[in-house]
């Protein structure tokens, strides 16, 4: 029944973007309508707005084949609800619930499963796109295969997913986690990269991520699934996962909770919200506002009334008093072997903490039974290699330093922030484009390989329906 429905939707939509395309002015650009998003750049209210609410339903799960068909605008917490449901989960589940499955795709998704699992562009076997032209294109390895690997990074600059096909892996009911502390940052990236580099062994993680509180303070955390717990801890409501870090050296919580661990806080920054205040919390708690859903709003209110003085007070704590402050919310992924300085730079330079640590590893370069479904041909590796908007080298391990807060400064609007993109280019990393960029427009398609992208864009949004890449991740359309 879904697939009917599936094929009925198809139809509607392309109606609704020939008649979009027709109706639209000279130059005006098509966006996404959406009630959520988890951007923190601030897009101007032009163009039109094309919706693409029906297609958020899961269609078939294939246990045999450990994949699951799904549509685009399907958000992650319902997706888990209806994986879990089976006794599985998506390979990777991004850590904020409103986040889209297509979205994930597009502008490059991970977690904690990310250092076996890879990004989770990397996860997904076939995708059905909607693309500037008008038309639904499906894609894969082998078919379109331009589209395919040209998608991730694009940000629905050509084209929306409709429908994709992911890989997903069994659970268990629990998770048993595990908190190493650290004093110094080189034992703790040693013991990270040992840590992903040797899953072949008997007491290997199922996840692995870590945070940074100071220059010597930081802590890796293993997660592995087990049938039966003596307890499970419920940072829902009044505990804040975050703390528990440095609370306690081993835990244990459901799967479902697991996987939203971080998204009851925000990570951390529900603290700009005052709700990790015990009063303030219980109140919040009790009307179901503890998530990221409600602090999006929150912020989004504060941006569109910046000049009422109830919304700005929103963010009274968050520049400290000061008069001026910057924004620098940014996820970067760094080589490993790059980290202990890149974070000492950041440490000395920036000064936020705390910092989500998160290694992330390409599933083509790993040689785990799991990971076999990945060898449809002796040229996958090389495939790898073909993500031209966002390329890493997929034999390497890469970390992601996630910060968000703001710096008081004195400086030029961007200081902060360009320095953070220096240092990236520096350190061979990658900036993810879901926050402010400042580059210039030569600087940025020379870091997101324009002549690759212009390319992609020629051939399947010819008559630029959508903003490009750099109107939309910089001049922020």
């Amino acid at each position: 029944m879904e697939a009917i429905f599936y094929e009925t939707k198809k139809k509607i939509i392309k109606e609704r973007f020939a008649e979009l395309k027709a109706r639209r002015k000279r130059e005006e650009k098509i966006t996404l309508n959406k009630t959520t998003s988890n951007l923190f750049r601030h897009r101007q209210q032009s163009g039109v707005r094309l919706d693409m609410s029906l297609f958020n339903q899961a269609i078939v799960i294939s246990p045999h084949e450990r994949t699951i068909s799904v549509e685009g605008m399907m958000t992650y917490e319902d997706l888990v609800k209806k994986t879990l449901h089976h006794g599985y989960m998506p390979a990777v589940v991004p850590q904020l619930k409103t986040i889209t499955i297509g979205g994930a795709v597009s502008g490059g998704g991970i977690e904690s499963s990310s250092f076996r699992g890879g990004f989770v562009h990397e996860t997904i076997q076939e995708m059905e796109i909607l693309t500037g032209r008008g038309d639904i294109v499906t894609c894969s390895r082998n078919e379109n295969s331009n589209l395919f690997f040209g998608f991730p990074n694009s940000y629905g600059t050509f084209g929306y997913v409709l429908k994709l096909k992911a890989r997903i892996i069994p659970v268990k009911p629990f998770v048993k986690l595990n908190h190493e502390g650290y004093s110094n940052s080189h034992r703790f990236f040693r013991d990270l990269e040992k840590i992903c580099r040797e899953q072949d062994k008997e007491q290997k993680a199922d996840f692995v991520d870590g945070v940074v509180f100071h220059e010597n303070e930081m802590y890796i955390t293993k997660g592995s699934f087990i049938d039966n717990a003596p307890y499970t801890s419920d940072y829902t409501y009044m505990n804040v996962y975050y703390r528990s870090l440095f609370e306690r050296n081993e835990d244990f919580l459901t799967a479902h909770n697991y996987l939203w661990r971080w998204d009851t806080d925000w990570f951390w920054c529900s603290k700009h919200f005052f709700v990790q205040n015990l009063a303030v919390r219980s109140v919040a708690g009790t009307f179901g506002a503890l998530n990221s859903r409600t602090y999006m709003q929150l912020r989004k209110l504060a941006h569109n009334h910046k000049s009422i003085a109830s919304a700005a007070s929103l963010f009274r704590g968050l520049f400290r008093g000061k008069e001026k402050g910057e924004w620098v919310i940014q996820d970067v992924q760094i080589p490993i072997e790059n980290c202990e300085s890149f974070l000492d730079f950041f440490i000395k330079n920036i000064g936020i903490t705390p910092i989500w640590i998160c290694p992330v590893q390409s599933p083509y370069s790993q040689n785990h039974q799991e990971h076999q479904n990945y060898q449809d041909n002796k040229n996958l590796q090389d495939n790898q290699n073909q993500f031209p908007l966002y390329q890493t080298n997929p034999r390497n391990l890469y970390v992601n330093f996630g910060f968000w807060d703001a710096v008081t400064t004195n400086h030029e609007p961007g200081y902060f922030n360009r320095l953070v993109e220096q240092e990236v280019e520096k350190h061979k990393g990658r900036k993810s484009l879901y926050s402010e960029s400042y580059y210039d427009e030569d600087e940025f398609w020379r870091l997101y390989n324009g002549p690759a992208y212009q390319q992609l864009k020629q051939t399947y949004d010819p008559d630029n329906m959508f903003p490009n890449l750099y109107e939309k991740c910089v001049l922020r359309m």
